[in-house]
């Protein structure tokens, strides 16, 4: 008899195990998570529109109350004439920025900043002249420049008597030009002085 031959061994697969039981699935429709997702776009979107018009509504209102950089008024009263001794004040120094120069002809104001970088210059009484701390700018009691780096001479600024007898400075009336700044809008001739300025 021969002999069959026998079909080879072939490798054992594993047989389908049945899974555990567990809890039932939940099924989510797709319609919620689509509204759920719609509805925080929406807000998100009501968030910025309105963050929008905020910042709008604070830009225009920036707009109508603008910066405003307050400083000391421009036109001061400086009193009367016959609160200053002949030679240099710096009774306004500080306040105004402001020399009050009387000679014997008249008084007049000094603009108290450097024409070189705008340093305020310090009074000399023994010297008889301006120095400026900064670059060492030297100026006479008339505003010319005697000494230093500085282009120009001191600015006067405009004067004048009021009816009740004060003095009106003006500092926005600047005058540096010798010839001009002895005129009457940057001098006022006191009465009883010799020489009248023009």
């Amino acid at each position: 008899m021969a002999e069959t031959p026998t079909p080879p061994p072939t490798p054992s697969t594993p047989s389908p195990v049945a899974a555990p039981a567990s809890a039932p699935a939940t099924v989510v429709s797709s319609g919620s998570q689509q509204d759920l997702s719609r509805r925080s776009f929406l807000k998100l979107g009501w968030a910025a529109f309105l963050g929008f018009l905020a910042s709008s509504a604070g830009a225009t209102l920036k707009f109508i109350f603008p910066n405003v950089l307050y400083e000391p008024p421009q036109t001061f009263k400086a009193g009367k004439p016959e609160e200053y001794a002949v030679g240099v004040s710096l009774r306004w120094t500080k306040a105004q920025r402001v020399w009050m120069i009387r000679n014997d002809q008249g008084i007049y104001a000094m603009w108290a900043r450097c024409t070189h970088l705008g340093c305020t210059p310090n009074w000399f009484q023994a010297e008889n002249r301006f120095r400026c701390p900064c670059h060492g700018s030297n100026y006479t009691p008339e505003g010319d420049v005697i000494a230093g780096p500085a282009p120009r001479p001191l600015y006067r600024c405009a004067i004048r008597l009021l009816p009740s007898g004060e003095l009106l400075v003006d500092k926005s009336i600047l005058e540096d030009r010798p010839g001009l700044r002895e005129k009457s809008q940057y001098f006022v001739t006191l009465a009883g002085s010799s020489g009248a300025k023009a």
